[in-house]
This record gives C-alpha cells, structure tokens and sequence, in this order.
C-alpha cells in the first residue's frame, strides 16, 4: 500500500512538473544597495540587474534605469549604464557624473541621481535582455569607493509607437561637441531631425538628457577649478504641410553652474508637448536640446563612449551612447 502511495505522489510531481508553465521573464528589477569599489588604475564594472523582452521586428520598448549614488570616499567616477542585447545586436546608453567627497558641504554634488533612459528596436522576432552596470573609477590613483543607494532597472512601456517609417524617434549626439567660442555660444544637440507621425496621436513626450563636459583652457601644469555657465532648454517645433511652422514650444531655459572638477553633469529635460490640429498643421515635428553659453570656461556635450570594457580588465570593449533625445507619442 505503502509502494502504491509513493508511485501516485511521484507520478502527480511529474505531471504538475510538466505542465507547469515556465516562469516569465521579469521585465523589472530592484537594485540592492552596495558599496562600489573605484579602482584607481581601470573602470570597474559591477551587473546590479537585468531585465529581458520578447520582441517582434516592429516592436519598440521604452527602458529606464535609475541609480542614486553618495558617501564617496573621495572624488569618484560614476556611471549608470544600461547594455541591452539580442543574437546580432545591441543597443547601449550610459549616464555619468563624478560623485564628490562625503561631507565637503556640496550636498547637490555629494548625493546624486542618475536615470539611463532610452528606446530599444531590435528590428527583429527576438528576445532582449538588457543589465543595469555600475561603472566607477577613482579620479586619483589610489582606490575609493562609494554606495550604490537605490535604484531599479525596468521597461517603462513595452510598445513605444514609431514614425511612419517605422522607425522609433531617437538620436544621440555621435562625437563630443563644444561651443565655438566667441563666435557661436550655442549647441543645438541633441536633435532628433523631422520625422512624421501617423495620425490619432493627441501629445509626445520629448526626452532630451545631456551630459555636459567642462573644457579647462590650456593649462601650463594642472588646472585650476574653474566653471562653466549654461542656460538648456529643450525646444519642439510641429510643422504645416506647406512647410511652414505650425506652433513651438520650449521648456523655460534654466542656467547651471558646473565645476570642473565635477568635469561631466548629467542634465535631464522633459516636455510634453499637444499635438496641434490648427489649420494646415500636421503630425510632422522636430525637436532639439539648446545650450547657450553663459560665462565661465567652455564646455560641450558628451557624444558616444568608445572602447569602454565589458567588464573590469577585460579586452573585448562595446560602444555606448551617451547624450541623447527621444519620443514617445501617447494618444
């Protein structure tokens, strides 16, 4: 009776074993605080999540990754970087700033937050997987360190509408690029160029992120800590069919004030803009992110990361971009 118990209890296991689903891939994570060591002699490179997407070849996903950073031990590079990846591709975004010695009465620069957001086209039927990295390195040649606070990786929307063309709106800046000073103290990039929406859309929501760079004047032996003053505001043009400008809208521009030896600061915007219905207008826009020197040292915006190793000492290197403009149309 014993033998017959045990064969049924085993032979309902098997079954329940088959016919239980798989578990579905999650779509968003937390991250666990930890202290981040910042090597004094190469990045380190620390996975703090993942999260993956079944994609068709049409499909866009929206994806954000937010990570708060203090208690440096001295000043530290750090960076919020998001690789996503598919058999055949790749696309990858990083956001960086450098975190200040605890306690030096700079609170703003002391404690930061950093959010990687960006879309994701794969162009194909397949699966995404994309891992939140932090990235550090000492700005000195002894090592530092400095906690990983909060954060999470996840896909904000799964299903992001195109242009026209099918196409997700998006552009990042390809080189870093700085004002040409006297004669021109104005950036306009990112920028995403004109593109066309299909008609049924009532708004977009325009990302425009910008890691802004100091650039120090020729220095005889090490610079001083001078700053860099800019007014960004983030602009969204709808055009008519005749080519003529249907309605602008901006974002108020506001000024910064950056330091040098804070070197690169992430500087985020976002408008909602309402799509206009006025005569002669159509879905048809661009949008930019505008920069206008102030005073103070020269600076510019951060194009692709090259060569960035794809884990601590490795060889085999990615690309990554860095400041960026994106839409995402809502109806």
């Amino acid at each position: 009776m014993r033998r017959v118990v045990l064969l049924i209890f085993s032979t309902a296991m098997m079954l329940a074993l088959i016919s239980a689903p798989p578990a579905a891939a999650s779509t968003s994570v937390i991250f666990e605080p930890r202290t981040i060591l910042a090597p004094g002699n190469e990045q380190n490179v620390v996975p703090v999540g993942t999260v993956s997407l079944a994609m068709s070849s049409t499909q866009t996903a929206y994806i954000v990754s937010v990570m708060r950073f203090n208690s440096a031990t001295d000043r530290s590079l750090a960076d919020n970087e998001v690789v996503c990846r598919w058999p055949g591709g790749s696309k990858n975004m990083v956001i960086g700033q450098n975190v200040h010695k605890r306690n030096t009465g700079e609170p703003g620069l002391e404690d930061i937050q950093l959010t990687t957001r960006f879309l994701v086209h794969p162009g194909v039927n397949t699966t995404v997987t994309c891992t939140a990295q932090v990235r550090s390195r000492s700005l000195g040649n002894d090592n530092r360190y400095l906690n990983l606070v909060s954060g999470s990786l996840r896909v904000a929307d799964p299903s992001v509408a195109n242009d026209v063309n099918g196409q997700p709106v998006q552009a990042s800046v390809e080189r870093t690029t700085y004002f040409d000073l006297p004669d021109n103290p104005t950036l306009r990039i990112p920028e995403t160029g004109m593109f066309d929406l299909a008609p049924g859309f009532t708004g977009l929501s325009v990302f425009g992120d910008t890691n802004y760079v100091v650039l120090p004047p020729p220095c005889p032996e090490q610079c001083p800590n001078g700053e860099s003053t800019v007014a960004f505001s983030l602009y969204v043009n709808q055009w008519k069919a005749d080519g003529q400008l249907c309605h602008t809208e901006r974002i108020e521009p506001f000024t910064k004030t950056m330091f040098y030896r804070t070197h690169h600061i992430y500087v985020p915007q976002n408008l909602r803009y309402e799509i206009k219905t006025d005569p002669g207008c159509i879905p048809r826009f661009n949008a930019y992110v505008r920069l206008d020197h102030q005073s103070g040292w020269n600076g510019g915006t951060h194009g692709i990361a090259k060569g960035l190793t794809d884990s601590r000492g490795s060889t085999s290197t990615h690309n990554s971009d860095m400041s960026h403009i994106f839409v995402v149309p809502y109806v």
